[in-house]
Order: structure tokens, then C-alpha cells, then sequence
């Protein structure tokens, strides 16, 4: 028993600590792919999956102008439909669009050209909000296939520094804890949207935003982020 406590204890902390420890090697090792920029300035990009969310996207859109927070909302092109009016809000508001491909669903699971249709259609329908620089593969597994594919299609594969597990434990306060206990200059919030995940990110960055805000951090897009590195 004493050594199963301790392996749960170790894997907690290893999970807990992992954007010190596991990412900046994930990003050395997979520099094609965009986890973190170095940089000294307090300086930090949110993203947010999984949208459009008719439901609660706007609530999330309050919350980051109350706090002069600006963000990159990956959208999946399938939940587009019925929520032109959301996407159309948030890129006047000067928030950014990214790919996240047609549907949520594990993307190193599609075959080759799968993939690439899903790239392709999903990219055709996001343009037409404005331009779209930045893809995020669903479930964050990707490959060096995978990798050409979204350089072919003219965009930069982006991931993470930062995810507090909000698409799986549902607690406002752990994963607000995890963000301010792990962010770091130049690091990527990776939060969700969709269903209940929508109303947890607004509940979450009422809380985060203020307190990084407090400490001199400013929020933005993944392009205002990237363009510092």
C-alpha cells in the first residue's frame, strides 16, 4: 500500500510540474511545432479549443475584455454553423482564429490524406473570418507526416506550455491553481470550450487573469507571443 501511495504521490507531481520539466524538452526536441517562446518579458498566450461555442463564447469574450486579455480561439470548422456571429465578434474584438481541423477527434488516428482533407476543408471555412496562421492537431498527438502536411498548407503547428487538464477534470480551482503555480514567461495557456468545459474557462480566467495581471503579465494571441521569440 505504501508504494502504491508513493507512486500516485510521484505521478501527481510529475503531472503537476510537467510544463518545468516535460515541456521544454517536448520543444527541443519538436522545434517544428510551437510550445513555448523564450523570452524574458512577461509576456504570455492564451488558447482556447474546441469552439465555436454559441452557448458561451461570449461570457469568455467578457472576461478576457474586462481584464485587456486577448486570445487565440482554435475552432473546429463543424461547430461553425449557426455560430458565424460568435467567430465574426471575436476576431473584431482582436482576438485570433486557429485550425483545429472539422471535428474533435484524435487527428494522428486520420490517415495521411484524412488528415490533410481535414486541414484543408477546415481551413477553407475558418478564412473566411479572417487569416488563419496556426493549427492545432485534436488530442495534441501528432507525427512528421502530420507535421509536412501543415506546413504544405501554410500554417504553424501549435501546442502547449500550459494545460491544467480542464477538458478532464471539471474544477474551476485546480485548474486555476495549476496556471498560476506553472506559468512562466513566453508560456501557452491551453484552456476549452464546448458544453460545461465553456463555462469553466470563463469562471477560470475570472480568476487567473486578475492575479497575472497583478504580477505585470500581459495575455495575447499566439502571433503577438511568437512575434517576441
Amino acid at each position: 500500500m505504501i508504494w502504491l501511495i508513493g507512486t500516485v504521490v510521484l505521478l501527481g507531481a510529475a503531472l503537476w510540474t510537467a510544463p518545468r520539466w516535460l515541456v521544454p524538452r517536448l520543444a527541443a526536441w519538436s522545434p517544428d511545432c510551437l510550445y513555448l517562446v523564450e523570452t524574458r518579458k512577461r509576456v504570455v498566450a492564451l488558447t482556447i479549443d474546441d469552439g465555436p461555442d454559441a452557448v458561451h463564447a461570449r461570457v469568455i469574450l467578457e472576461a478576457l475584455a474586462e481584464h485587456g486579455a486577448r486570445a487565440t480561439f482554435f475552432l473546429l470548422s463543424d461547430n461553425v454553423p449557426g455560430a458565424e456571429s460568435v467567430v465574426t465578434e471575436l476576431t473584431a474584438r482582436g482576438h485570433e482564429i486557429g485550425n483545429h481541423l472539422t471535428r474533435e477527434e484524435p487527428s494522428i488516428r486520420l490517415s495521411p490524406a484524412a488528415f490533410e482533407d481535414a486541414v484543408r476543408d477546415a481551413g477553407n471555412v475558418l478564412r473566411r473570418f479572417g487569416p488563419v496562421r496556426w493549427l492545432r492537431p485534436g488530442s495534441a498527438w501528432y507525427n512528421r507526416t502530420m507535421l509536412d502536411a501543415i506546413e504544405r498548407e501554410g500554417y504553424r503547428c501549435a501546442l502547449g506550455s500550459v494545460y491544467p487538464y480542464d477538458g478532464r477534470v471539471p474544477s474551476v480551482r485546480l485548474a486555476a491553481a495549476y496556471i498560476l503555480a506553472n506559468v512562466r514567461p513566453g508560456a501557452v495557456i491551453v484552456l476549452h470550450e464546448g458544453g460545461a468545459r465553456g463555462a469553466r474557462t470563463a469562471a477560470i480566467l475570472r480568476r487567473v487573469l486578475p492575479t497575472l495581471r497583478a504580477h505585470g503579465y500581459r495575455v495575447v494571441t499566439l502571433s503577438e507571443l511568437a512575434a517576441l521569440g
